[in-house]
C-alpha cells in the first residue's frame, strides 16, 4: 500500500467553498470510482490556515495513474468542477502532492 498526500493551497477565503465541493460532489465521484480517501485535515497551526491536506490509499502507483487519470476525465466530475469554477472562480491556487510508503513500525499499513 502506498499513500498519496495532497495539499490544496486555497485562494484566501475559499477553503470553506472547497470543503463544500468535496462533501457535495468529489467524495461521491470518488466512491463510484473506487478512490479510497484515508483522511482529510485542515491546518490549525502552521504556515497557512487556507490549506486542505488529505491522503489517498493506493495499491500501487500503476493503480493511482489509471484511476486518477479516469477520475480527471470522468464526465460527472468534469461538469461539476466546471460549474463550480463558473460559480466561484478558481478556489485552489496551488496543489502539491507526494507519495509515501509506511515504515515497518507504522500503525498505518
Amino acid at each position: 500500500m502506498i499513500y498519496e498526500m495532497r495539499v490544496y493551497h486555497c485562494v484566501p477565503g475559499h477553503l470553506p467553498t472547497l470543503l463544500k465541493r468535496f462533501e457535495d460532489t468529489t467524495l461521491g465521484v470518488w466512491e463510484r470510482m473506487g478512490i479510497r480517501p484515508a483522511g482529510f485535515f485542515t491546518t490549525v497551526v502552521g504556515e497557512s490556515n487556507q490549506d486542505l491536506t488529505y491522503f489517498l490509499a493506493w495499491e500501487s502507483l500503476e493503480e493511482r495513474e489509471r484511476v486518477w487519470g479516469a477520475f480527471t476525465k470522468d464526465p460527472e466530475w468534469v461538469a461539476a468542477r466546471a460549474a463550480h469554477i463558473e460559480k466561484y472562480g478558481e478556489v485552489v491556487a496551488k496543489v502539491s502532492n507526494q507519495f509515501m510508503a509506511p515504515t515497518a513500525f507504522s500503525t498505518v499499513k
